[in-house]
């Protein structure tokens, strides 16, 4: 006969904001991507493309750089989360995010497919909407009773 081992409950560690952080871009990276690369399927988007134009622009070095802007942006959002002090990632997070939100509801301006993009925008929107989030109640800590606070520490400095 088997005895029964006792069941141990999954340890559930804390996950650091900055990591929580750069998840959410990175995971909003591959929606941004992804919606563009199957968009690819939908028809006359090739022959437009071929043709110079995405979706109501012209194919010229300005679209270009535009679009890589807007794709390089998030990217670096994932570097900068995991290494900018913490109040300037925290900063810089709300800001771009908060930016992020108007520029993805506008890819859905004009568009046929709208459960494809409205299924990709929405995804988006959560992601976005969960790094304002994390950004927004990073954990602060109190000063602590055996380190001086800042102003000690200038005067120590200054004498």
């Amino acid at each position: 006969m088997r005895t029964r081992q006792p069941t141990t409950t999954l340890e559930d560690q804390p996950i650091p904001v900055r990591a929580k952080l750069a998840a959410a871009w990175t995971s909003f990276m591959f929606l941004y991507a992804y919606v563009d690369i199957l968009n690819f399927f939908t028809p006359g988007v090739i022959e437009d493309i071929l043709d110079g134009r995405v979706f109501e622009f012209d194919l010229s070095q300005t679209f270009s750089t535009t679009a890589l802007t807007l794709v390089a942006i998030p990217i670096l959002m994932v570097v900068l989360s995991m290494t900018l002090p913490a109040r300037a990632t925290r900063i810089t997070n709300l800001i771009v995010a908060s930016l992020y939100v108007p520029v993805t509801a506008f890819n859905a301006v004009g568009e046929s497919w709208l459960y494809f993009y409205g299924l990709g925008i929405v995804l988006e929107l959560i992601l976005l909407a969960l790094i304002v989030r994390y950004a927004w109640t990073w954990p602060r800590t109190a000063p602590s009773a055996t380190s001086p606070d800042r102003e000690t520490v200038r005067a120590q400095q200054q004498a």
